[in-house]
């Protein structure tokens, strides 16, 4: 992302993009202790443009700082009003939201003290994460040689910046590797999750998803379940291991910016026949739907605003 957007939420205010800067002793640049969440706005078929599932995303994002003892100064409504704000004052009618909390800078050492918690919101344009063309034809995956967290290692509910370190590990891996993205696998050997997206797969129309252990909540993961279920497919929460994937008939990640991404491939194994599979398809063209507002039934998921 090297766009920008004009202005961002820092503390209640809006500042200049690059006047947005913190003190290199910042204790989150330190340690890690940094909690976010990424949200989309979509412009809609009808040219309105809806934030999805804003309430559930803020939600999250207080949780993971309860999780971390972090007090966010500013409420959830306040929170919410600052995003739908950004989008107006940066006259986004579709992009990416990051709000991000972290502790300042003051005492230094592990413990933060009474550092102040901040709050920034940032906007800016950006389209499918892993390209327009994986969403179409589908992405090649390497099992990672790193484990995703143990829940009693890192807090694994919580959505905290220091526990990216292990996706950009895993991701360097593959790159190198000339992957698009990895599979990651939790301390048991069980498939986990990829390094910012959840992980189905498929096999005779019932579709699988490994449980909350060590894996983040996804809220489009959340989103996918409820519409598999409502569309009559059968949707297990359960463990399963990585050659599980390589037998399946189709497989596909999720995340607010992977949206529902197929996998083609997993360890130079064909995933089905090697691309975007008949039930993905249609999820994918459900999910779609949904976000763009052509789908009345899920119209509680989507907060419109205008520019």
């Amino acid at each position: 992302m090297d766009q920008n957007s004009g202005k961002i939420w820092f503390n209640g205010q809006f500042v200049p993009w690059e006047d947005a800067q913190v003190h290199v002793l910042t204790h989150t640049l330190h340690y890690g202790a940094g909690v976010f969440e990424g949200i989309r706005c979509y412009k809609c078929t009808d040219g309105s443009s809806e934030v999805f599932r804003l309430e559930e995303h803020v939600e999250r994002l207080f949780d993971s700082a309860k999780v971390m003892q972090m007090e966010i100064p500013f409420s959830q409504e306040e929170v919410c009003e600052a995003i739908i704000n950004s989008l107006r004052e940066n006259k986004l009618k579709e992009g990416y939201i990051r709000p991000l909390a972290f502790i300042g800078d003051g005492k230094m050492g592990v413990y933060p003290g009474d550092n102040p918690i901040n709050l920034i919101i940032a906007v800016w344009p950006w389209g499918a994460y892993l390209g327009e063309e994986a969403l179409q034809k589908g992405i090649r995956v390497k099992t990672s040689s790193y484990s995703r967290h143990h829940p009693n290692v890192m807090m694994t509910k919580a959505k905290i910046a220091g526990n990216y370190v292990n996706s950009i590990l895993a991701k360097r891996e593959a790159f190198a590797d000339n992957y698009d993205e990895c599979l990651m696998l939790d301390v048991d050997g069980y498939v986990a999750e990829a390094t910012g997206e959840n992980i189905f797969i498929i096999k005779n129309s019932v579709l699988k998803t490994p449980p909350l252990g060590s894996v983040l909540p996804g809220l489009t993961r959340d989103t996918v379940i409820t519409l598999a279920r409502d569309m009559g497919y059968t949707v297990k929460e359960q463990r399963f291991t990585r050659d599980e994937i390589y037998i399946a008939d189709e497989a596909f990640l999720t995340g607010t910016a992977a949206e529902l991404t197929p996998i083609r491939e997993l360890d130079s194994r064909k995933i089905g026949a090697g691309e975007a599979g008949a039930v993905t398809k249609l999820l994918q063209n459900e999910f779609f739907s949904v976000v763009l507002g052509e789908n009345l039934k899920y119209a509680g998921w989507l907060y419109n605003f205008e520019t």
